[in-house]
């Protein structure tokens, strides 16, 4: 036997910089996935929220379950539009100048008097948006 050999070690554990590297990979690869799911789910909300280009010579909105349609408008000054419940579940129909009652069925109407883009919402339901364009 040799007096010099040191002993063998029985401590199987994994070196302290080998688990500090596996940890700072594992948060690396969550940081990159948190970041690429959140920039795709950015990119879907704004899609959802996009009314799209305004339909031209409508003055009706239909108001269904949770949706518009059509969800974007264009209509001259002094257009009365008026929005139609047509779906099973309770809506309104909120712009910065109107509310309507938050009701099952029916209809509600605003008239337009100043020109530019008026956004409209169902207060209820995330994502149920639209804008009415008033020109001169």
């Amino acid at each position: 036997m040799n007096p010099k050999a040191e002993p063998e070690s029985s401590d199987t554990r994994p070196k302290m910089g080998s688990r500090r590297r596996k940890i700072v990979i594992i948060a690396s690869v969550a940081v990159v996935l948190v970041a690429a799911l959140g920039g795709g789910a950015a990119l879907f909300v704004r899609a959802e929220l996009d009314p799209g280009e305004p339909v031209l010579g409508v003055s009706d909105v239909a108001v269904r379950d949770n949706q518009f349609g059509p969800r974007a408008i264009q209509v001259p000054v002094g257009t009365t539009v008026t929005w139609q419940w047509m779906g099973e579940e309770e809506h309104n129909v909120v712009g910065d100048a109107f509310e309507s009652p938050t009701q099952r069925d029916g209809a509600f109407a605003y008239t337009f008097e100043e020109p530019g883009t008026h956004g409209f919402e169902c207060t209820l339901h995330f994502g149920m948006t639209g804008e009415v364009v008033v020109t001169e």
